[in-house]
């Protein structure tokens, strides 16, 4: 079966290059090699036209390429008769000089973001001791379904099929960003798509190389878990079962977390994991990405408007809000 091939210009600036790793600027030129992943959804691995070297049998296995301007399809038929050099080929030694400078830089500039978010005079970063040994299979009395686990007062889905660990991360709420719920009915199917948008927008995100995480990751407050003593079996089920058809629905594998402690009250101490608090994001940071740094710079984190403060160091990050982004 051959490769398939798309061709479009790059709709933001976000997406970044599989083979040099710099970012494909907005309207670029980009080229896509599209595969499937094992649960059979299509993932996109974007390239510059000069670093895409998969061999083109043909310019008809080219999606897209007959909405392209014509000097790009003249440049993308140079590069199905081998005419275009690789970029080994086109970089002198002058060139690897200023490719060694740039990474200089970008490695300074990385300590100097670590250097800020431990400065003495910014608020502190929460250290949760976590082991392996803590993960439960229940929650409490409730019985969890299959790949969902519990640390503490957290409920989160262990490895959804297809999910890729990432710098880029895209986080979300689930109530009122993601999904219509409400209060006063329970049940997997209680709920519906917040717009209609969202499916293909998660899929664009995905396939840009976000790692989704439900707040493309879900990081979502359930306290009726906690509060309903005598129906905890029933909230679990209810929230797990609308998160488990919402990532169905979408067909994108994302990462959950849910927090299922109550708010501060009669003197308790504030749960540590629940929004606003960074308990859930800490987590996800040192244990649940493999150890990739996060990319500041990158981070999509569309919600409401309230979200903006869900982490209390928000104003140290880069953080892009937008309550408009379906």
């Amino acid at each position: 079966m051959s490769t398939k091939i798309v061709a479009e210009y790059a709709k933001s600036g976000r997406s970044s290059c599989k083979k040099c790793g710099k970012t494909i600027t907005a309207q670029a030129l980009r080229l896509g090699l599209v595969t499937r992943d094992a649960r059979g959804f299509d993932m996109t691995k974007w390239h510059h036209l000069n670093c895409f070297h998969e061999k083109i049998d043909s310019l008809d296995v080219i999606k897209g390429f007959d909405s392209l301007k014509g000097v790009d399809q003249e440049a993308l038929k140079k590069l199905a008769d081998g005419s275009i050099k690789s970029p080994k080929q086109l970089r002198g030694k002058d060139d690897e000089e200023e490719r060694e400078q740039e990474e200089e830089i970008e490695s300074e500039k990385s300590k100097t973001k670590k250097i800020k978010l431990s400065a003495p005079d910014e608020k502190p970063q929460l250290d949760v001791a976590f082991s392996v040994s803590d993960i439960k299979d229940k929650y409490k009395d409730a019985a969890l379904e299959p790949k969902w686990k519990a640390f503490r007062t957290i409920i989160f889905l262990e490895r959804d099929d297809g999910l890729h660990d990432s710098g880029k991360i895209a986080a979300f709420d689930f109530d009122g960003c993601l999904a219509k719920t409400s209060l006063k009915r329970v049940g997997a199917d209680a709920w519906s798509l917040m717009y209609p948008s969202i499916p293909e927008k998660l899929q664009s995100l995905y396939e840009e190389g976000f790692k989704l995480v439900l707040s493309h990751v879900i990081f979502t407050n359930e306290s009726n878990i906690d509060r309903w003593k005598n129906k905890r079996q029933v909230a679990v089920d209810s929230k797990i079962g609308r998160i488990t058809n919402f990532i169905n629905k979408v067909k994108v594998p994302m990462q959950v977390f849910i927090a299922c402690g109550i708010s501060s009250s009669g003197g308790k101490a504030v749960d540590p994991f629940r929004k606003p608090k960074p308990g859930m994001w800490h987590i996800m940071e040192k244990h649940f990405n493999s150890g990739i740094p996060i990319d500041m710079d990158q981070l999509f984190f569309p919600s409401l408007l309230s979200c903006f403060t869900m982490f209390h160091y928000s104003k140290l990050l880069s953080i892009y809000v937008c309550t408009c982004c379906w």
